[in-house]
């Protein structure tokens, strides 16, 4: 178990902290079961790729999961490793137990959870948020306290929410946007006077159900927040959370924050999560999928031969991904011209406009893409004055 000091410096290093949760809200999507196994690879791959902290799992769930939250914590990673936790007392003994240096403590933060879930007023919320965390604080450990449903709770009792778990003694305020119903100019006024009138570090917990989430959490880090909550491939109840790629590379590329998290090391470790989940990493995933760089359209593959950067954001090295000119129906000339040159084979402008024309039949007659072998033996067929697509033949 690190020591509260020790996670200080963990967590202070960089412009922008990433806690994932892959492990806990990323299991919650509804039909995934990790093996504790796979639970402990994929802490591992995300401590390789510098994730300084780690939401290992629910510890008072007890059985398997106190199991693989106790052995997560005994690893000596890296990273901080944090449990998650309902506002009371029993349910942080139990993280206590498992190791664990780190805790988020969790009550809900809207008028309709405590009026209509918990059924209790908010005076009683205050107290069990006051009362959990001066507790867990007492054992020496960090603390982010969770505003459950942060993103429809009124705004004033927000505030009151947020100073009542920092005047307990939490290191941040984690606000949840619960079911994904933010948008990112709401959330960058409600983050900024979160900030501003509290003076609380903000971590961002955003879900996806309506397409926000990144866009979420990024707008809380332009408001100030210096730390996000994610998945990998942004996996997470119903439509999934933020996901990790998307969120450190937003960072690094748009925002010019550090994460210390290395953009090689997510390749991996989205494809043993993948695997693990069960859920495939979809060909257009952003930062992920096998499509990220491939060029069809013939002025965007034109540009892209001539320089790259007409056409791509970023090195595609970067994330350990591929550039792929693909020929098919919306292919330009200068696609064919250029893979046929690589066998030696150089084209006259009648026969590129020749064998364009033919590849776009025959990527319109088979509904796919060609591949440079088959361009390779259609240029050869019209050459030797064949088509195979000649219905007189």
């Amino acid at each position: 178990m690190k020591t509260k000091e020790e996670v200080y410096g963990i967590l202070g290093k960089y412009d922008v902290i990433v806690c994932d949760t892959t492990l806990r809200d990323g299991e919650q999507t509804a039909g995934i079961v990790f093996s504790n196994v796979e639970k402990y690879r994929i802490a591992q791959l995300l401590d390789e790729a510098g994730v300084p902290q780690i939401e290992a799992g629910i510890p008072t769930m007890g059985a398997d999961e106190k199991k693989a939250v106790r052995h997560i914590a005994r690893m000596r990673l890296n990273a901080s490793i944090l449990g998650w936790n309902r506002a009371n007392k029993a349910d942080i003994d139990t993280s206590i137990d498992c190791g664990v240096d780190s805790v988020a403590i969790s009550m809900s933060s809207s008028d309709i959870h405590i009026e209509h879930k918990l059924k209790k007023s908010r005076e009683w919320v205050l107290e069990q948020v006051a009362s959990s965390v001066e507790h867990a604080k007492a054992h020496g450990l960090y603390v982010s306290c969770n505003g459950e449903d942060a993103s429809r709770a009124d705004m004033g009792f927000l505030i009151e929410f947020a100073k009542t778990a920092k005047d307990a003694g939490a290191d941040r305020f984690r606000y949840c946007d619960t079911i994904g119903r933010e948008t990112p100019f709401s959330c960058y006024d409600r983050v900024k006077r979160i900030i501003d009138e509290v003076g609380i570090e903000v971590e961002m917990h955003t879900h996806d159900d309506f397409g926000m989430a990144t866009a979420n959490c990024m707008a809380g880090v332009a408001a100030g927040a210096r730390f996000m909550s994610t998945t990998v491939l942004g996996i997470g109840e119903r439509s999934g959370n933020a996901p990790l790629e998307e969120t450190v590379m937003s960072c690094r590329h748009l925002f010019g924050k550090s994460t210390g998290i290395e953009p090689l090391k997510l390749k991996p470790l989205a494809e043993f999560v993948s695997v693990a989940s069960g859920r495939p990493i979809a060909v257009s995933k952003a930062f992920m999928g096998a499509n990220c760089f491939a060029h069809e359209a013939g002025i965007h593959a034109d540009g892209i031969i001539k320089d790259a950067r007409n056409y791509e954001p970023y090195d595609p090295d970067e994330v350990g991904l591929e550039r792929k000119i693909v020929i098919g129906k919306h292919s330009g000339r200068n696609t064919i011209v250029t893979d046929l040159s690589h066998r030696g084979i150089q084209l006259s402008d009648e026969e590129a406009a020749d064998l364009l024309e033919r590849v776009r039949r025959i990527a319109v007659k088979l509904h796919r893409s060609i591949s440079s072998d088959e361009l390779l033996n259609m240029y050869r067929d019209m050459k030797a004055g064949e088509d195979p697509l000649d219905d007189e033949t």
